[in-house]
């Protein structure tokens, strides 16, 4: 089960009841966890991006009316957080494709299917020339495929 990470995010629950609770370091804070377990373009962290207290006159009367005991944006912080905990609970954690699979999927999308072949063939060999034999495969690409998959690599 995903312990740590649940603990984390029930701490950053907690840290809503500072009596000097700051809110962009909060959020800060927040985010830099979310994008560890769920990745830089989760919902999750979108949604933490854009809490913001509203001080417009209108806001202002709603939010410190009789009927309004909660801070808005705190309540709406703790249920994203309690939301996140409970699909961590209930599914777990997001599976994260390995380094070495995103790599092979960029090349099916670079090689021929028998220069794919090739390389999972001396992938999976043990032989000790292995990198010299792949380097020997990656020489025939032409520059301009090398660069755009050197390219690719570095913006994944």
């Amino acid at each position: 089960m995903a312990d740590r990470e649940i603990a984390l995010l029930k701490e950053q629950i907690e840290r809503l009841n500072e009596p000097r609770f700051d809110l962009e370091a909060w959020k800060n804070q927040t985010v830099i966890f979310l994008e560890r377990i769920f990745g830089k373009e989760s919902t999750k962290v979108r949604l933490i991006r854009d809490l913001h207290y509203d001080y417009s006159s209108w806001s202002l009367r709603d939010t410190t009316g009789a009927g309004q005991s909660k801070d808005p944006v705190k309540f709406q912080a703790r249920s994203i957080l309690q939301a996140t905990i409970e699909e961590i609970e209930k599914m777990g954690l997001p599976d994260e494709q390995p380094e070495a699979d995103k790599l092979m999927e960029l090349l099916r999308e670079e090689l021929t299917g028998r220069q794919i072949k090739e390389i999972e063939t001396i992938k999976n060999s043990e032989a000790s020339d292995r990198p010299e034999r792949l380097a020997d495969i990656l020489e025939t690409l032409e520059k301009e495929n090398l660069s755009r998959m050197l390219a690719r690599l570095l913006l994944a």
